[in-house]
């Protein structure tokens, strides 16, 4: 019997710090005993304030917890004040990230109102500057986020490095008598980077437990290794992405690989997965599979899971494929209204099953199942609830029968909670 309360292996050596990221009501604790956190990011053009806000509410619907957005322009920064008021305006108050490289400093100090309206600041230690302008520059920003008294994630990623310090820790790898390898040295210098930043911010005022790291590389044994790493050495809290992830089942993959190592391990305290949109895919999708490593490693539950066979020579009808992804579909529909008013349905599970062989069975573990008839067999679809037969659909209605059911069941099962409150 599989063990369906999983616990995350404490790899980390340190307790983690908990910081806050907030807007209006909205308090999003990041680290210590919180919930691991789902991020996104727009792609829109942040100047595009109708734009940026409806997709930024897209994102929020899909269940990302904070949305980053571009700063780069003075444009940019100042739209988003009006890309907040058209968010409050519309009843979302998921709170905002900036994301700045090469003139964040400049941009916070020139748009006050950005940098008040801002519910939490990106900075990439590598972007921020070269020479003598890097610290000057980064001490600027630090001391903007502690005047407007924002948290900041000090963002690394291998490619944007700090290129004086990859350089340094490569002439001492150098002179060493058994050097290490190339890759050994850039993960020291992502996490040189990462911790050297952190204690700078703290050393200029920022409060430690205002501070979240992350260090972004694209492949999946580099992460998991940087990020052991790294959490051996700090208590901050991490976020996690492997960069740059790719496009359609290659990014879902390797997302998904790395991050649920790290997440196992107990390491990480706010993912984000950067898929590059397949065309016409809507960007929530990366919102979605975030959701679903959480959710299927039983670390969070988000929305009723369906359990669906993957076919074979006894189900030739393509019906049962269907309807398992016109449920999938139904039940992320109904989450928005269901969370209000029935807490607890998010751990629902609904099974789709294609034959005799294991839909029956399937269906019985399941709150809710269906076993639809394969290839030669009758024509009719028993459905199980809590284990038991319930009832049996025939004809050309089942789908709309059953998502009846399945709504009936969740007003019964989880309505119940929220009278007893």
């Amino acid at each position: 019997m599989v063990n369906n309360n999983l616990q995350r292996t404490n790899y980390r050596r340190h307790p983690t710090q908990q910081a806050t990221v907030s807007w209006g009501s909205n308090l999003v604790t990041i680290g210590g005993d919180a919930p691991i956190r789902v991020q996104s990011m727009t792609n829109t053009d942040t100047v595009d304030v109708i734009g940026t806000s409806i997709q930024v509410k897209e994102l929020a619907r899909a269940g990302s917890e904070m949305v980053r957005i571009t700063v780069n322009t003075p444009e940019a920064a100042a739209a988003v004040p009006y890309i907040r008021e058209q968010l409050d305006n519309m009843g979302c108050d998921v709170p905002l990230v900036g994301d700045f490289h090469y003139n964040g400093h400049t941009l916070l100090k020139d748009y006050p109102d950005c940098a008040q309206t801002l519910s939490k600041y990106r900075i990439n230690p590598g972007n921020v500057g070269k020479g003598a302008k890097r610290d000057t520059q980064f001490s600027q920003m630090i001391e903007l986020a502690c005047r407007y008294e924002k948290p900041v994630r000090i963002g690394v990623n291998w490619g944007s490095l700090d290129q004086d310090l990859l350089v340094q820790l490569m002439d001492h790898n150098a002179s060493l008598s058994t050097p290490k390898e190339a890759r050994e040295v850039m993960v020291e210098a992502l996490i040189q980077s990462a911790l050297q930043s952190a204690h700078k911010a703290i050393e200029i005022g920022m409060p430690s437990h205002q501070i979240i790291l992350s260090c972004k590389v694209s492949a999946v044994q580099d992460l998991i290794a940087v990020y052991r790493d790294l959490a051996g050495r700090c208590d901050f809290p991490l976020h996690l992405g492997l960069t740059e992830a790719g496009i359609g089942s290659k990014g879902i993959v390797a997302s998904t690989a790395a991050l649920s190592v790290l997440l196992q391990e107990g390491i990480g305290d706010t993912i984000r997965i950067s898929l590059t949109p397949e065309p016409g895919a809507p960007r929530e999708n990366e919102v979605i599979v975030a959701q679903e490593i959480l959710q299927t490693m039983n670390l969070r539950h988000f929305t009723p899971m369906v359990i669906a066979c993957p076919g074979c020579g006894r189900t030739t009808s393509t019906f049962f494929q269907s309807l398992a992804s016109q449920i999938q579909s139904y039940l992320r529909h109904q989450m928005p209204i269901w969370k209000q008013d029935y807490p607890g349905v998010e751990s629902m599970s609904v099974a789709v099953m294609g034959c005799i062989v294991n839909g029956p069975g399937e269906s019985k573990h399941a709150n809710i199942g269906i076993s639809l008839p394969g290839t030669g067999e009758s024509p009719a679809a028993p459905v199980f609830v809590d284990g038991q037969k319930f009832k049996t659909l025939r004809g050309d209605n089942i789908v709309t029968e059953f998502e009846q059911i399945v709504q009936e069941y969740v007003v019964r099962r989880y309505g119940q909670a929220t009278q007893e409150i």
